[in-house]
């Protein structure tokens, strides 16, 4: 399956558990803040944002495997720490085949993130 088509997926969900507009990197949507390293320039930025009624904001990620998952875990850390911040939540939606590979990394790295299966 691409990409494409686990956005498309994705969008279902951050829109059914969102009260109000949600951000995303996808054309035709307002895209999630980037957040940059100054030290070295780098920048993360979250596949969907949004905020609910009571004004949490939480960050969603497909989680799909990867070559250099240690890139996932800051990424992930990250954007967990700054969901917390503002007393919302990361979502990680892991499409099947992805499940235990997200799972592992979440419980090895100690990452306070909550997974999906997409």
């Amino acid at each position: 399956m691409s990409q494409q088509s686990y956005f498309e997926k994705s969008i279902d969900w951050v829109s059914k558990k969102s009260n109000n507009t949600f951000k995303a990197k996808l054309n035709g949507h307002e895209a999630p803040k980037v957040f940059k390293n100054k030290n070295t320039g780098e920048e993360v930025q979250a596949d969907f944002s949004f905020q609910n009624q009571s004004g949490t904001k939480s960050y969603t990620e497909i989680a799909l495997k990867s070559d250099s998952p240690q890139k996932l875990v800051t990424r992930w850390k990250l954007l967990s720490l700054m969901a917390s911040l503002k007393q919302g939540k990361l979502f990680l939606l892991a499409p099947k085949g992805h499940i235990s590979f997200t799972q592992k990394l979440v419980d090895t790295y100690n990452i306070n993130a909550t997974i999906y299966s997409l």
